[in-house]
């Protein structure tokens, strides 16, 4: 396990900035910018392990994070990824049951912690902010329920190009059409499902058919259109 490397962060964030905290009162958000601490993780940091107890959650105000369960084999199983304006660890917290997954930083990451009493306490008087949270707990089970379908229905192929696409929903292109984030091939292949020899051949045939272009950890999508019905994704 590496050992996560934080340092504090002074200037803090205004929460009501955050879609998820837009139902609070104004009394709650200065009551939370007051009770979370800020700090900022390199790249490899672990947030938290798979079953490890959780007192707390985390709201991402820059970076990103993948978060993953872990096979018996020790193979990573990407689920999904946090980026600015995410708040991570929250079921943890309201179930009180060990994590079931591991949060990683992938990109230097600047995190506020809230102390797990002060979520729970937003849920019983705060209906609005209740509401807001169950609503991000469907979205993500509704994602978990279509990963599952992908992977028992879609071929390897399908569902990297599937993945290129959701990775440039997540962290956008910038004017090259070149996403936004830097993944290592054992991250996309853990992502997908499948063996790293896998994806780096895919990758070289999406290359071949002028899908994409690829620079080290950088990918730029070439032909969105064809990626869109290789990968069989209604829009």
């Amino acid at each position: 396990m590496r050992v996560d490397e934080r340092a504090s962060v002074s200037e803090l964030p205004d929460l009501g900035n955050y879609e998820i905290f837009r139902g609070l009162t104004k009394e709650q958000v200065e009551l939370a910018t007051q009770s979370m601490i800020c700090s900022y993780y390199r790249r490899g940091s672990i947030i938290y392990n798979e079953g490890s107890r959780i007192v707390g959650s985390y709201i991402v105000t820059s970076g990103a994070l993948k978060i993953y369960k872990t096979g018996f084999d020790g193979k990573e199983q990407i689920i999904r990824f946090g980026k600015k304006g995410d708040l991570i660890a929250f079921r943890s917290v309201i179930s009180d049951e060990l994590a079931c997954t591991t949060a990683e930083v992938i990109q230097d990451s600047t995190l506020c912690y809230l102390p797990g009493e002060l979520l729970t306490g937003f849920l019983k008087h705060n209906s609005e902010f209740a509401m807001d949270l169950m609503r991000l707990t469907c979205k993500e089970l509704g994602e978990s329920n279509k990963f599952l379908t992908d992977i028992a229905q879609k071929t390897v192929r399908e569902r990297l190009a599937e993945m290129l696409l959701l990775l440039m929903d997540t962290f956008e292109l910038d004017e090259s059409n070149t996403i936004q984030v830097a993944l290592t091939r054992e991250e996309l292949a853990n992502m997908v499902g499948t063996a790293t020899e896998s994806v780096i051949r895919l990758l070289s045939e999406f290359k071949a058919d002028k899908l994409i272009e690829v620079s080290g950890r950088r990918i730029r999508l070439l032909n969105i259109p064809k990626l869109i019905q290789v990968g069989n994704v209604y829009v």
